[in-house]
């Protein structure tokens, strides 16, 4: 597995890499389709600059995708690029600071001793290829670097959190990109510590702060020009309301938008006016999802709000918005358009286009009426052999309402089935394209992923009915995913299996060791196996160790052994910081002195996110899933 360090370096080149320096070949249609599912995205993203001239493409150059930098001309896309090279680094985004130089974020492994971890890198360097690389805080790796403005109207600075003094209470400092110097704007204090949100203008007008005292976190907001802040909320763990600043307005500066349940099971948006503390109605909300947020131009102007239902939605209030996006929506007609970045005059801007067959594709339009295609972001993969996704609910057997994605593969059922659960689980699946359900519909198998009781974005109801239920209600609502399969027709009893990652491996522990097991196995990837360290590691965070703590018990596995009762695939990085490795050693020990039948796969510098699943990685991943669901488990 290669490692990677820091070295930055710069180079022109007459096209984009190819992406193979050799033409793959395969042994079999199986290993064909695992091959094309392990291969890294050919494009990993797109940004526009500001003024529209120029594009940044990240594109990659081999199967493990070895990421370089393409700066593009945008009226001239198949002219000479300036490339970046990443060298003996993984790139993994980049952002325009001004007209002229870029932002890169990439990731590394770092050693301490016998310790390795994945850390985040930021660089910044010329879009022209021809200046230094600049490395902010290269001396203190532990301030971290996340900007909070790229400061339009200003050239030379963009508004940064930082840790200047390492006290764990972030700063804001002006940060110039040429030179790295540094003027403090706003120190972190005990009353306020992060979440600092900027105006349009780069004025600093919202932060959090943790009250020791009530243990509690305070959300302060000030108004244009003031330098008091007004405490506006305290959150406390004990109430499971959600409340968040979402970002100020510009019709009115002393108004702030917020995303809270004010009362209500789901969330909505509201004006807070800073001066009169008064709450606007509910400007936006549903009746069956919580609300995601506000859309807004980069000079902060309000053009409509976002929510989530199959996928991510909008309900636009500008005219000329909704003109952009209609005109995009007949273009891609049946595809799930976004516009992922835009010159501030919208005359250039990237969007990608995409559907439950479809990876996604990238475009540049031009003057909204001409497009050059960028790329696709899995181009090898093939699409006549991707299933088609459903968005449908079923009643589970106390009679809640589950909202569960299901892809079918080609054919006539039923099939093989794979119920595949999200982690978490305090998130919930909103799937557009999900590269694993498509892996396992291209090999036969129908996939359902439920939004089990415990899920966020269905109300607080639906999210606290699983407090407790680990292992139990939440475990049925998944049981109960499998069987509406077979109720419609598109599976068999004899023919079911689960596989989950991070929250979903621990669903995958606890479903092998079910009474009355309806599954022929199941696979447990980055799993949680014993309650009690996950509950250990919450105290980490104050806030989490209060919120989170209460809602996990349940059923514990690496405390059921014994009562595995169906073969079960383990499957761990051995760098994993979220979910230590421990947790799938310690169940896998005693699977052995049990003599249950198993497997267990480690994964060399893999790490519990998918960002550090490389092609090596997915090649033995995936081959051996498939071949556990198709021989050992007998589902096919």
């Amino acid at each position: 597995m290669k490692k990677f360090l820091l070295s930055l370096t710069a180079v022109t080149c007459m096209a984009s890499q190819p992406l193979y320096a050799e033409p793959v070949t395969a042994q079999s249609q199986a290993v064909s389709t695992i091959e094309a599912f392990s291969t890294a995205p050919l494009i990993r993203s797109v940004a526009v600059s500001n003024d529209g001239t120029k594009v940044a493409i990240i594109r990659a150059t081999s199967k493990e995708g070895d990421y370089v930098i393409e700066i593009r001309d945008t009226s001239k896309l198949d002219a000479q690029p300036i490339v970046l090279g990443a060298n003996r680094m993984m790139v993994s985004g980049v952002v325009w600071l001004n007209n002229d130089k870029i932002g890169v974020m990439f990731r590394q492994i770092l050693k301490d001793g016998a310790r390795r971890y994945w850390v985040n890198r930021f660089a910044i360097t010329d879009a022209d290829g021809k200046g230094d690389w600049l490395i902010p805080f290269q001396n203190n790796p532990r301030a971290g670097f996340s900007i909070l403005n790229t400061l339009p109207d200003n050239k030379d600075e963009i508004l940064v959190e930082t840790d200047l003094n390492n006290n764990y209470k972030p700063d804001v400092v002006r940060f110039n990109v040429n030179n790295g110097r540094t003027v403090s704007v706003l120190r972190g204090s005990d009353k306020i510590s992060g979440g600092y949100i900027s105006d349009a203008d780069g004025d600093v007008r919202a932060a959090t702060g943790w009250n020791l005292s009530d243990n509690a976190i305070d959300l302060y907001a000030r108004a244009k020009g003031d330098s008091d802040w007004k405490l506006v909320k305290q959150i406390s763990p004990k109430s499971r309301e959600s409340y968040s600043f979402i970002g100020f307005s510009k019709e009115n500066p002393d108004e702030i938008y917020v995303n809270a349940n004010q009362g209500q099971d789901k969330t909505g948006i509201y004006l807070y006016n800073i001066k009169t503390g008064q709450y606007s109605e509910r400007l936006f909300g549903l009746e069956n999802v919580d609300a995601d947020g506000v859309i807004q131009k980069k000079d902060g102007s309000l053009v409509g709000f976002g929510y989530s239902a199959k996928w991510p939605q909008r309900y636009l209030t500008d005219a000329n918005e909704q003109a952009i996006y209609d005109g995009l929506d007949k273009l891609f007609e049946g595809k799930f358009v976004s516009i992922i970045s835009r010159s501030n005059d919208d005359s250039v801007m990237v969007v990608n286009a995409s559907s439950d067959k479809d990876p996604g594709t990238y475009y540049l339009v031009l003057n909204k009426s001409k497009i050059e295609t960028i790329g696709s972001k899995l181009p090898f993969i093939d699409q006549e052999k991707l299933g088609s996704v459903k968005y449908i609910s079923y009643k589970a057997r106390d009679g809640r309402k589950i909202y569960a994605y299901v892809t079918l593969p080609k054919g006539k059922g039923p099939f093989p089935a794979v119920v595949l659960p999200h982690g978490g689980p305090w998130v919930r699946d909103t799937i557009v394209f999900d590269d694993w359900a498509q892996l396992l519909a291209s090999n036969g198998y129908v996939v359902i992923q439920p939004n089990y009781r415990g899920s966020t974005g269905y109300g607080i109801e639906h999210w606290t009915a699983g407090d407790n239920n680990w292992g139990l209600k939440m475990q049925d609502d998944l049981d109960d995913a499998a069987m509406y399969l077979v109720e419609k027709g598109l599976a068999t009893k004899d023919k079911l299996a689960m596989f989950g990652w991070s929250y979903g491996g621990y669903a995958a522990f606890a479903a092998s060791m079910r009474d009355n097991n309806i599954y022929q196995c199941t696979v447990a990837g980055a799993g949680v196996s014993d309650l009690s360290k996950i509950n250990a590691t919450l105290n980490e965070n104050r806030f989490l160790s209060r919120l989170q703590r209460p809602t996990i018990t349940g059923v514990s596995p690496l405390s059921q052994v014994e009562k595995v009762n169906v073969p079960i695939l383990v499957v761990h990085g051995d760098i994993d910081g979220r979910v230590p490795v421990a947790h799938s050693r310690e169940f896998v020990e005693k699977l052995k002195d049990l003599k249950k039948d198993h497997k267990y796969i480690e994964l060399v510098e893999a790490d519990h996110f998918s960002d550090t699943l490389f092609y090596e990685h997915k090649m033995a991943f995936y081959s051996e899933l498939i071949d556990w669901l198709d021989n050992k488990c007998g589902l096919k």
